[in-house]
C-alpha cells in the first residue's frame, strides 16, 4: 500500500495577527479586531489571508510570519493621548515609538520580536501595526467602553490594509 502525498497547502501571502490577552481589560483588542477582519473582507481574498490570535510568547511571531510577504499586527498601546485611539506604523517607514510600548504579558513583547527579526533578516517584506490606546490592563478587567468603541472601525481598517497589501507588486 502506498501513501498518497498532499499537495502542500500553499502559505497566505499576508498574516493578520491580534496580540493580546483577552482576560486583561483593553489588552485583549487584537483578538477582538482580527475575529471581525474577515468579515470586512472580499470573498475572492479569504483564500489570500492567514488571520490568527497570539495570546502569548510574542517570539513566536517570528515562527508565524515566516514565508509571508506582509503581515499585520493589532495589539494594545499603553495610553499616550486618548483611550481608543489607532496608531497605524509601515515598519518598512518608521520603527515602533518609544512612547507606545506594545502591551505584553511577557518580557519579551512585540517590539523586541520585531527588532530580532530585523536585526536577522526574518523581517516580512511589509509590516504594518495598528496599535490601539487602551485604558486598563488589570487581570479580569473588561475592555474599556472606548476601546471596545474602536473595535469595528479598526477591522474595517485592517481589512482595507490588506486588500491593499494584497494588490501590491511583489518585489522580485
Amino acid at each position: 500500500m502506498t501513501k498518497r502525498k498532499r499537495a502542500a497547502t500553499p502559505i497566505p501571502p499576508v498574516l493578520v495577527v491580534g496580540i493580546g490577552n483577552p482576560d486583561r481589560g483593553d489588552d485583549g483588542v487584537g483578538p477582538l479586531v482580527v475575529r471581525q477582519v474577515a468579515e470586512h473582507l472580499p470573498p475572492d481574498l479569504i483564500c489570500h489571508v492567514g488571520i490568527i490570535e497570539r495570546t502569548g510568547d510574542a517570539l513566536a511571531l517570528i515562527d508565524d510570519w515566516a514565508g509571508r510577504d506582509a503581515v499585520v499586527l493589532v495589539d494594545a498601546a499603553a495610553p499616550v493621548s486618548v483611550s481608543g485611539r489607532v496608531h497605524r506604523i509601515d515598519l518598512l517607514e518608521d520603527r515602533l515609538p518609544d512612547d507606545m510600548s506594545l502591551s505584553s504579558t511577557h518580557a519579551f513583547g512585540v517590539a523586541a520580536a520585531v527588532g530580532l527579526a530585523r536585526t536577522l533578516g526574518l523581517l516580512p517584506r511589509r509590516v504594518i501595526v495598528y496599535a490601539v490606546e487602551g485604558e486598563q490592563f488589570v487581570p479580569g478587567a473588561p475592555v474599556s467602553e472606548a476601546v471596545a468603541a474602536a473595535v469595528a472601525g479598526v477591522a474595517t481598517l485592517v481589512a482595507e490594509e490588506v486588500a491593499g497589501l494584497l494588490r501590491e507588486p511583489v518585489a522580485v
